[in-house]
């Protein structure tokens, strides 16, 4: 605590000596501003200067592991969310240590990596401020002078939300509006002083709401998903929040979800005060490919046919950008409605037209082609020839097969979670993967024809996808193995966190829970015998054998980067690259490749762009800064021109979104370095950049 004072003092003086308050400049949301466009005004540090650009200091959380937070700063002082979900103010301009706030002391305990930003709150006079960060389904209060949870709020200073959240809320007057992760897709206000609920939208219609008659009768007691989990942006001056969500699940077999499926893979705009749609638009119908909307949507003003128009622009997985007017809906230029691919799966029914914008045009590939294999060595270019020979792609919309077909664009983007930047000038930039990957579902029966039990089953549904058909997990993609996990925890414990979720798992709460416990039979299994209390009744799982008259039942067959022997992946690059897109007129200003491996540029091969995790900066100094790499680096580029001005190594991967500063007259810009995607190694450093003296 006397860290504290101590920087209260220090301040003071600074004040007293016309050094600070006057000359600071704060970043007090998340991406920088309740509009998600990740701009700033300060032009300190210019395209003229930014080749003086250094380490002003660096903070160790003393976590290894990834490390995604875009970064609060107010009144001189930054807070960060760390990997275990703790809570930590530093002084802005040195990176000295204030006060930590650590859930290891309260009821939920330390909380899983992956949290990418804090609220920041405080009354109209100033004079009352609050913290807000969630740890393992539930909200905390913190008090952002002193680091103590506020006691006040909710029960003891939570609130369960009943499911995880790693993305944070926005702010519409004294009511936090936030998503979350798993469960049935809900968007919620909470009083920020009390924690009460002020207001609810299910984005699973009930009975005669709009997009009720999308899904089967009854979809709102059973179906889940839909959780709009990469946040939300407010039009302040209007009331209006929007929201972009997720896809239904179970994500690659829609045979139990027919119909469109509103309002999953929408952006939705709700009256903030109350929770009432005004509009939205469905940006994928019955998605059976886990196109989620990544990020949140970005508000901008551009001129549009002559005239100033607020308008939102929303990210893809597929690389597309969909531009509406924010008020209307309307969209600023025609979307067409585009055939693709039928679904061979017995049982589902895959929509036929899937929403392509005519402007702006796609900001990557939307196939591949022979032309697209790789051009590395002439051996990965000879194998990727043979597999997409063998398994061809069909565009961004493949309908899922039992025949494996190449996912291009990929899984993880286009578009990812950590958003596009957007200036003034109606410009908006956003950086891109273009990495490929494999699609192949299963069909859930034994080798003898039997179809699987209901626990094993809805295991590979829900389960599989991300902790292996075989319960081995995925090492890659930091997916934990099931095996013998009754040896590291309780069934209560695990029951716990299904329903909870935790991490990148959903919560399960919601899930009918003859389903649930069939499923942690089914894993608990494999470790040894379920009892005779818990197992699947004998004649359960006779009633579920396979006859000539039922119809098979998929689940997909796991992630899977395609990638050459070398690692790298399976196409011709670009790997990933920056894009600015003038949306006044719809068209690409420039693109650039983003990232390098060091060791191919040394065989002669030129920068290929790597994939890429965390989004870009846009400031009036006519910079965009980006980390986001697999090749630990931290860049700022010409907005004007996409040139590369100035480069620094990092620690570790910088895999967030920046933020920018001003303390006592001189511009910060900071990251958070922790790695982890890409295979690259794990950290937790803070690193703060300023123009050397």
């Amino acid at each position: 605590m006397n860290s504290y004072f101590n920087f209260v003092l220090t301040t003071t003086i600074c004040i007293c000596l016309g050094v600070a308050r006057g000359q600071d400049v704060d970043w007090p949301h998340y991406l920088g501003s309740k509009e998600r466009n990740l701009y700033s005004s300060l032009q300190q540090i210019t395209r003229e200067n930014v080749s003086k650009l250094k380490v002003a200091w660096t903070y160790d959380t003393g976590n290894r592991a990834e490390y995604q937070a875009n970064n609060l700063i107010v009144n001189g002082v930054l807070y960060t969310p760390t990997a275990t979900r703790a809570v930590i103010a530093l002084d802005a301009a040195t990176g000295a240590e204030i006060w930590k706030w650590d859930p290891a002391n309260e009821p939920t305990g330390p909380g899983s990596p992956r949290q990418r930003g804090l609220v920041y709150w405080q009354n109209e006079t100033g004079e009352e401020q609050r913290l807000f960060t969630a740890v393992n389904g539930y909200l905390f209060a913190i008090d952002p002078k002193t680091g103590a949870t506020i006691r006040s709020f909710g029960e003891k200073g939570s609130i369960n939300l009943g499911s995880g959240l790693n993305t944070p809320g926005v702010i519409y007057k004294n009511m936090m509006i936030l998503g979350g992760l798993g469960g049935k897709g809900v968007l919620r206000a909470f009083d920020v002083l009390t924690g009460e609920q002020r207001w609810i939208f299910h984005f699973i219609p009930r009975p005669g709401e709009v997009g009720y008659d999308t899904w089967p009768q009854g979809s709102h007691e059973t179906a889940s998903g839909l959780m709009p989990w990469c946040g939300q942006s407010l039009d302040e001056k209007r009331g209006i929040v929007y929201a972009a969500t997720k896809t239904a699940e179970p994500d690659f077999y829609g045979g139990d979800r027919h119909g469109s499926n509103l309002f999953a893979n929408s952006i939705v705009a709700l009256n903030a005060a109350t929770g009432e749609r005004i509009w939205h638009f469905q940006i994928v119908h019955h998605d059976l490919l886990d196109k989620d909307l990544p990020c949140a949507p970005v508000l901008l003003t551009v001129t549009h046919e002559g005239k100033q128009v607020d308008a939102v622009a929303q990210g893809t997985k597929h690389g597309l950008l969909f531009v509406f007017d924010r008020v209307t809906g309307e969209p600023l230029w025609p979307i067409e409605e585009r055939p693709v691919p039928a679904s061979d799966l017995i049982g589902e029914q895959a929509w036929p037209t899937q929403p392509f914008p005519t402007k702006p045009l796609p900001l990557m590939r939307q196939t591949y082609t022979e032309e697209d294999a790789s051009n590395i060595s002439a051996a990965t270019q000879q194998m990727t020839l043979d597999r997409i020979r063998a398994a061809p792609n069909f565009g961004p919309f493949p309908a899922p097969s039992l025949k494996e077909t190449v996912m291009f664009p990929g899984f993880d983007g286009g578009m990812e979670w950590g958003g596009g930047a957007a200036d003034p000038d109606g410009i908006y930039y956003v950086n891109v993967n273009e990495m490929p990957w494999l699609l192949q579902m299963i069909e859930t029966r034994h080798a003898d024809g039997t179809e699987l039990g209901l626990g094993e089953k809805d295991y590979m549904l829900y389960c599989g996808v991300c902790h292996g058909l075989d319960l081995k997990g995925n090492l890659e993609l930091k997916f934990p193995s099931l095996l013998e996990i009754d040896k590291r925890k309780t069934r209560a414990e695990i029951d716990q966190m299904t329903r909870q979720g935790r991490g990148r798992m959903p919560s399960y709460d919601s899930m009918p829970e003859e389903k649930r416990n069939a499923i942690l039979d089914y894993v608990l299994s494999k470790s040894e015998p379920p009892s005779e209390t818990s197992a699947v009744p004998k004649d359960t799982k006779q009633a579920v054998r396979d006859t000539k008259d039922s119809k098979p039942t998929y689940a997909f067959g796991g992630f899977r980067r395609w990638l050459d022997d070398e690692g790298y992946p399976a196409i011709k690059p670009p790997w990933g690259t920056l894009n600015a897109v003038d949306l006044n007129s719809g068209e690409l200003k420039w693109k650039v490749v983003l990232g390098e491996y060091p060791e191919l540029t040394e065989r002669g091969i030129p920068p290929t762009g790597t994939e890429n995790y965390g989004g870009p900066l846009a400031t009036a100094g006519g910079l965009i800064f980006i980390g986001a790499t697999a090749d630990e680096t931290f860049r700022a580029f010409d907005k004007q021109t996409g040139e590369l001005l100035w480069k620094s190594s990092l620690p570790f991967g910088g895999n967030a979104s920046p933020s920018t500063y001003m303390v006592g007259g001189k511009q910060y810009v900071v990251i958070s370095a922790g790695g982890g995607k890409s295979g690259r190694r794990l950290g937790g450093t803070l690193v703060a950049f300023a123009l050397s003296e």
